[in-house]
């Protein structure tokens, strides 16, 4: 692939599908430009759009080069809790704590490699350092993910996640009260200060979409909220929810741990990471278009603080977050 970096032009009065644009530009092959347009490294007028896309005359076409992978990703025998497994996906419920594709500080360790060592040859399409992967979860959060075993069923996955077809919702554990139906529409962006967040005031951003589903109260300071997500961006219902003053128990980097926190809710302090969980995803098989629906219940340290939260607060009653309402 060429040198890395970011390339600009316009396109020409009678523009080729994107892929073949790219591909003529950069000269790379056309396998390679379709990669870099499902991987969100080209955009078109500032928005993403399919490898078969047509440009108008003159649209700005802008294309980040990543850098050249390094050494390979090799398979490692890491445990995985596979829900679901046919010849074109796999659902897995991943863990706290592990992150999802190699990346600076984790070379190995990743879901990658545990994907790697348990299917043997996943699609290629997402690179080298991210074969299969369709769309992430945080280091810290745990919950459903859908990965793609072929090529075929990557670029429908993908699709799918662009039209916004994938229903995912998650379960969070914030301070305050959020109310049910509330509706975040707020663009993220890279944060210009702390290069490890994203912001929602970010001068370069892109659109984010989240709506607060259904809430259960603890008193006036704690809400366990379902949250859906109607856009993909990088720690986005971290950011949405701190941006509303209102951000995710356990959440170092946004806001969410407190020093002090009153006796009932000492529960808390036992968080090593922060209260999110996706739990639950909806999406179309890629091949035979049944429409599957997943749903996984709050792993054992998120319910544990739960439950010790609602005998605090409710007395007896266990609250389970699997019951919607």
């Amino acid at each position: 692939m060429t040198d890395s970096g970011r390339r600009s032009f316009e396109s020409p009065d009678e523009a080729p599908r994107l892929d073949v644009l790219v591909a003529q530009h950069l000269g790379i092959s056309r396998t390679q430009a379709a990669t870099l347009i499902a991987n969100g490294h080209v955009l078109v007028a500032g928005r993403r759009e399919r490898a078969s896309y047509r440009a108008a005359p003159a649209e700005r076409i802008e294309v980040d080069v990543p850098a050249p992978a390094g050494r390979p990703v090799v398979g490692e025998s890491i445990p995985l809790t596979v829900v679901l497994e046919d010849d074109d996906v796999l659902v897995i419920d991943k863990p706290a704590g592990m992150v999802v594709h190699p990346a600076a500080g984790h070379a190995s360790g990743t879901l990658v490699n545990a994907l790697l060592h348990h299917v043997g040859d996943l699609s290629g399409i997402g690179g080298e350092k991210r074969p299969g992967i369709v769309h992430r979860l945080d280091r810290g959060t745990s919950g459903l993910m859908v990965v793609a075993k072929n090529d075929a069923a990557h670029e429908e996955l993908s699709r799918q996640f662009q039209d916004r077809e994938v229903e995912k919702e998650y379960i969070a554990l914030v301070w305050g009260e959020v109310q049910s139906g509330r509706r975040i529409d707020a663009p993220i962006g890279r944060d210009p200060v702390n290069r490890k967040k994203m912001s929602a005031k970010a001068r370069r951003s892109r659109e984010a979409v989240t709506r607060i589903v259904k809430t259960e109260k603890f008193g006036v300071v704690l809400t366990l909220a379902h949250i859906a997500i109607y856009t993909g961006r990088t720690h986005q219902i971290r950011v949405h929810l701190n941006a509303i003053g209102h951000p995710i128990v356990g959440d170092s980097l946004y806001g969410g741990v407190h020093r002090r926190v009153p006796g009932d809710l000492r529960a808390v302090t036992h968080l090593t990471r922060p209260f999110l969980h996706a739990a639950r995803l909806a999406f179309t098989h890629p091949t035979d278009n049944r429409r599957m629906e997943f749903t996984s219940p709050l792993p054992e340290d998120l319910q544990r603080v739960l439950d010790e939260l609602t005998e605090q607060i409710h007395g007896d009653r266990l609250y389970d977050p699997r019951v919607r309402g």
